[in-house]
């Protein structure tokens, strides 16, 4: 994990992940304000998964020949500016243009929920490729390890911001501002993308091609 080809990956991945988060004020603010019930939430959770199964279908058929720091490039990308239109959703800003609160948090969560099923595929197939013979197993545990870590501290990030700005349950005069930066901290993972240059310059079908190829020579010899 000293080879900078291992660590370099293994940093971006980590920074990827630990970005910060409102999805717990967020949630507040659906309950509270919104006045979403359970019913409603359990409906919205079952749909963002079948658009998860989507986005895994949609990588699989038109995105395996991109490569992976492309993916993760333009995910983010295009994935930041769909973030913020729930300021559109916190400013009510929806109810004038016609479009119902539960209506809009469906379409904007099936939109994200793909996109990041998108995302997330590619950082599987990195960390794959990362693992040397003989330690797969493990080095590919720590990864995800500190890929799950990653994801926690961010969301502990997110509950200082939440407490900071003082959102709270009952006080959403500033869950705009915490949407807002906690969209746009996504984006400065970016400023490293180069740590991608030497494994994720390619793509899932070049790495099952050149797997296969060696097989094949293996096998001939």
């Amino acid at each position: 994990i000293k080879q900078p080809s291992i660590y370099k990956p293994a940093l971006f991945l980590f920074l990827w992940q630990s970005t910060p988060t409102s999805d717990g004020a967020f949630l507040f603010f659906m309950t509270e304000d919104l006045k979403f019930g359970p019913e409603f939430l359990g409906r919205v959770r079952f749909v963002t998964a079948v658009a998860s199964l989507f986005g895994v279908w949609l990588y699989n058929q038109y995105l395996k020949t991109r490569p992976i720091k492309d993916i993760l490039f333009w995910s983010s990308i295009i994935s930041t500016p769909l973030g913020l239109l729930n300021l559109l959703l916190i400013s009510h800003v929806n109810r004038d243009l016609g479009i119902p609160d539960t209506w809009f948090v469906f379409g904007d969560d099936v939109v994200l929920s793909i996109l990041g099923e998108i995302a997330f595929l590619p950082t599987l197939v990195l960390a794959a490729r990362l693992c040397p013979p003989g330690v797969e197993a493990v080095l590919f545990a720590t990864l995800m390890s500190i890929n799950n870590g990653a994801g926690t501290l961010g969301t502990e990030f997110g509950a200082l911001l939440t407490k900071w700005l003082g959102v709270t349950e009952s006080n959403f005069d500033n869950l705009a501002l915490l949407s807002i930066i906690c969209n746009l901290s996504s984006l400065y993972p970016l400023l490293f993308i180069g740590f991608l240059d030497e494994v994720g310059s390619v793509s899932e079908q070049d790495i099952e091609n050149e797997e296969a190829a060696t097989v094949i020579d293996t096998t001939t010899t």
